[in-house]
C-alpha cells in the first residue's frame, strides 16, 4: 500500500466524531444529508432535521443506522422558535446533549435583478436565513455553555463576498450570517464554543438544478480544480471544522469551491 492509500484508509477508519451528538438542519437531502451521513460514519449520534420530506430524512437515518450508527429524524420549521425547542428536546432525549450544530437549512428564493424585487420577497429571504440560524443557536447554546464545549457551523455562500446578477437578497442574507458567525465566535469562545462558516461554491444538488449545463461547464473550466462541487466535498469540509483537529479555529470563513473564488 502506498503512502497516499494508507492516509486515505486511516481517514476512513478514524472516528473523528466519536461520542459526539450533532444536530444537522436541512438534513433530508443534498449537502445536509451528506453531512449527517458523514458525521454518523465518524461516530456521531445525529439528529437529522427536516421540514416536509419525512421519507427522505428517514432514509438518511436508515443509512446511518445501517452502518452501525445512531440517528433520529426530527421535524421542525427552523424559523419557528417553538418548533425548534421541541426538536432540540427530541434530539436530547433520544441521543443526549447536543455538542455540534450544523445550520444548513435554507429556503428557496427569487433570483432576479434588484429592480424587480419587492420588499416582501427581499425581507422573506433576509429574515428567513437569520431566523434559521438564530433560533437553533438560541436553543442549543445554554447546554453548550453548561458543558463548556460546543461547535456551531453555519452554511454561508460565496455570494456573501462576491456579487452575482440576481442574487442581491441572497448576498445580503448570507452576509448577515457571516457577521453573526464572527459575533458568536467572539462571545461564545470563552465558553469553549467554536463558531465557523463554510461557504460552498456551485454544488450539484436539487437546489442548483436551475443552473444550465453549459453554465456548469463554464464554471468548471474557470475553476482551478476543473470541476464543480458535489455534496461530499462540502460535507468533508464541515467534518474537518467539527472535528478536534480544528480545535483552535473559530470565527473562520472557509470557502469550499475548488479555488474559483479566493477571498
Amino acid at each position: 500500500m502506498n503512502k497516499l492509500s494508507q492516509v486515505e484508509t486511516d481517514l476512513a477508519t478514524t472516528k473523528l466524531m466519536a461520542n459526539r451528538v450533532a444536530l444537522v438542519t436541512g438534513a433530508s437531502r443534498g449537502i445536509g444529508a451528506e453531512i449527517a451521513k458523514l458525521f454518523g460514519r465518524h461516530g456521531a449520534a445525529v439528529g437529522a432535521n427536516y421540514y416536509s420530506n419525512e421519507a427522505a430524512a428517514q432514509s438518511v437515518v436508515d443509512a446511518i443506522v445501517a452502518e452501525g450508527g445512531k440517528a433520529v429524524a426530527v421535524k421542525a420549521d427552523v424559523k419557528d422558535p417553538r418548533q425548534v425547542e421541541v426538536m432540540v428536546q427530541q434530539v436530547v432525549e433520544a441521543l443526549g446533549p447536543i455538542d455540534t450544530l450544523v445550520l444548513n437549512a435554507a429556503g428557496s428564493f427569487k433570483v432576479a435583478p434588484f429592480t424587480e424585487y419587492s420588499w416582501e420577497d427581499f425581507e422573506a429571504k433576509l429574515l428567513g436565513e437569520v431566523k434559521s440560524t438564530f433560533h437553533p443557536v438560541k436553543a442549543v447554546v445554554p447546554a453548550m455553555i453548561e458543558q463548556n464545549k460546543g461547535c456551531i457551523i453555519v452554511m454561508s455562500s460565496e455570494y456573501s463576498r462576491f456579487a452575482g446578477q440576481g442574487f442581491s437578497a441572497h448576498s445580503t442574507a448570507k452576509s448577515a450570517l457571516d457577521a453573526l458567525v464572527k459575533s458568536l465566535a467572539f462571545e461564545l469562545g470563552p465558553h469553549g464554543i467554536r463558531v465557523n462558516a463554510v461557504s460552498p461554491g456551485l454544488t450539484i444538488t436539487d437546489a442548483s438544478a436551475f443552473v444550465p449545463q453549459e453554465r456548469r461547464d463554464a464554471i468548471a473550466q474557470m475553476t482551478p480544480l476543473r470541476r464543480i462541487g458535489v455534496p461530499e466535498d462540502i460535507a468533508s469540509a464541515v467534518l474537518l471544522l467539527a472535528s478536534e483537529h480544528s480545535r483552535f479555529i473559530t470565527g473562520a470563513y472557509l470557502p469550499v469551491n475548488g479555488g474559483i473564488f479566493m477571498p
